[in-house]
């Protein structure tokens, strides 16, 4: 593997963990589904801008509708649901943890539909990784107001988006090139989200600093660049081992936030971020090779 190619997983972890300076800015000044339409119009035409330049050749119907069934599980559920609980309050932290589960949900998927050895080593290092996600967002816990079952439904559809969303990619979506890919993704995903924000929402947006520095930050931070790092790590890596990254990014995130906003960082918390690392390490390790938290 290539020096740039072990930088891969710690550089997504990290972009994908600021994911929520984007959420944090702009929900107060739009709808979830109508500011996500938006996101992925702007990521697609991009896309689409790139490959006119590079002379991209078109994908075959068949693997451009796959693509479009990955972008509306991975970026039109998962966000959607996501953003849309959050929304109608449902705490970060107990969102943050639903969410936490994907990598033992997207491991089961790895096993039954994609026929991957799932090492007992690799069951405990999920494990471990999830109470470190717990003792992170313990602090953070404690508010249980916005618990009801609409927005506990929307965080675990979401939750499942992700997972079969990654499945479905590394099952039918690996070959081909990946900026076409993705464009279809976000076409997918936009058409999703468009129809939904017509049918729950009024498509009102509050133009301000904070909502084009959010729409900013995610479209190119996350839907362009986190997303491109993620594809590659589907297409080059083991399912298992790539779920278990998403361990780590309540750690960083709380990291972030602490630099950034002056949030609480406890040493508990530490702890947590410890145990979730050592976890990942755990899930990601080769057979033969010390465990480490990336390759």
């Amino acid at each position: 593997m290539t020096p740039a190619k072990r930088l891969i997983p710690a550089t997504f972890v990290l972009l994908w963990a600021t994911g929520f300076i984007g959420a944090r800015y702009a929900m107060p000044w739009a709808e979830p589904f109508t500011f996500l339409a938006v996101r992925f119009a702007i990521a697609a035409l991009i896309l689409g801008g790139i490959m006119l330049a590079i002379g991209s050749r078109p994908l075959p119907r068949r693997a451009a509708l796959n693509a479009m069934l990955i972008g509306m599980l991975l970026h039109g559920i998962y966000l959607g649901g996501v953003f849309w609980a959050i929304r109608h309050g449902l705490p970060a932290g107990l969102s943050a943890l639903i969410a936490g589960l994907q990598p033992l949900v997207t491991a089961l998927l790895a096993g039954a539909v994609l026929g991957e050895e799932i090492r007992p080593r690799h069951w405990l290092g999920l494990a471990v990784g999830f109470v470190g996600v717990v003792i992170v967002l313990s602090p953070k816990l404690g508010s249980i107001g916005g618990v009801t079952w609409q927005t506990l439904t929307a965080s675990l559809i979401a939750m499942a988006g992700i997972s079969a969303g990654t499945i479905w990619q590394k099952r039918a979506g690996t070959s081909g090139d990946l900026v076409t890919g993705t464009f279809w993704q976000y076409v997918g995903a936009g058409v999703l989200t468009t129809l939904a924000s017509f049918a729950f929402e009024t498509q009102q947006m509050t133009v301000n600093g904070e909502l084009i520095f959010a729409l900013a930050w995610l479209v190119f931070v996350l839907s362009i660049g986190a997303i491109f790092l993620l594809m590659v790590m589907i297409r080059d890596g083991a399912m298992s081992k790539v779920a278990s990254l998403f361990y780590l990014v309540p750690a960083v995130t709380a990291v972030i936030a602490w630099l950034l906003f002056g949030e609480q960082l406890s040493l508990l918390q530490l702890l947590g971020m410890a145990i979730a690392t050592l976890g990942v390490g755990l899930a990601t390790a080769q057979p033969g090779t010390r465990a480490r938290a990336s390759k």
